[in-house]
């Protein structure tokens, strides 16, 4: 961890641990790829790619006679996230000061949540990485906002996981728009419909901002595989005279392994 040279920052232990549970507890809000998929890490700085297990043939001959296959890997890609705090703040902290402002790292935690989040379930093409609705859009289904009808586009979710194969237990993943919409909806006998949902699936329901729509998922494991270097951490850049430049970062990559296992649910 010496490359994020933190002891290099004029920042009290105090302040430090001040700045790190603020990140974590935000992230611990934010992240919800991670309740859905396998996680594989940390690894380390130095890990840079996943194996594929699969070889693609070389045209170019090496001599005559003797064919070549470049093994298949999935780099890594590296999300940073920079943010400043000002040097009077974290002084104030040592001080014994109980409410900092530290706005900024929430704000870094809550652009890397998504991140990630974004990465597992819609993809990030320019890290060669599928997300899980793109690569489970054949059992897609369509969502209308009229919330009250959610508990029928999940029960036809639930039967296309069990044609598929696929047992649980199970989750459903909402973003912003379900999750304020269903839990805002009751039925004629006044019943919660997030309740009904929940009923249904017999497992997890929760908010999960990076998610556009809802994602009905398994959670039986070896279906989506986050394979991470670095895990999220905190680490220096420069200072001022006034402010200390910090940032927040992690090494990831992300694999569906079998697209069967989900049925995003989307707003057509």
């Amino acid at each position: 961890m010496d490359d994020l040279l933190r002891k290099l920052a004029p920042i009290s232990k105090e302040a430090w641990e001040a700045i790190d549970d603020e990140a974590k507890k935000h992230l611990t809000v934010s992240l919800g790829g991670r309740r859905i998929v396998d996680f594989n890490g940390p690894l380390g700085w130095h890990f840079s790619s996943v194996e594929l297990g699969e070889a693609a043939p070389v045209e170019a001959q090496p001599e005559p006679g003797v064919g070549a296959a470049l093994r298949r890997v999935q780099p890594l890609v590296e999300f940073r996230a920079p943010f400043e705090l000002s040097r009077r703040e974290l002084e104030n902290i040592a001080r014994g000061k109980k409410d900092p402002e530290l706005e900024a790292v929430r704000m870094a935690a809550r652009a890397m949540a998504l991140a990630e989040d974004r990465a597992i379930f819609h993809g990030y093409p320019a890290a060669g990485i599928t997300g899980i609705f793109d690569a489970s859009a054949e059992n897609a289904l369509t969502l209308s906002r009229d919330y009250g009808k959610y508990p029928l586009v999940v029960s036809e979710g639930l039967a296309r996981l069990h044609e598929n194969g696929v047992g649980g237990p199970y989750a459903l993943a909402l973003g912003p728009d379900c999750f304020k919409g269903l839990s805002g909806t009751a039925t004629a006998g006044g019943y919660p419909v997030l309740e009904h949902v929940q009923r249904l699936i017999d497992g997890s329901v929760f908010w999960v901002p990076g998610v556009r729509g809802a994602l009905l998922a398994s959670l039986r494991g070896g279906d989506f595989e986050l394979t991470v270097g670095r895990d999220l951490s905190i680490g220096y850049e420069e200072h001022t005279s006034s402010v200390v430049r910090l940032y927040l970062q992690e090494s990831l990559t992300f694999r569906v392994l079998s697209p069967e296992a989900a049925v995003p649910l989307v707003y057509r």
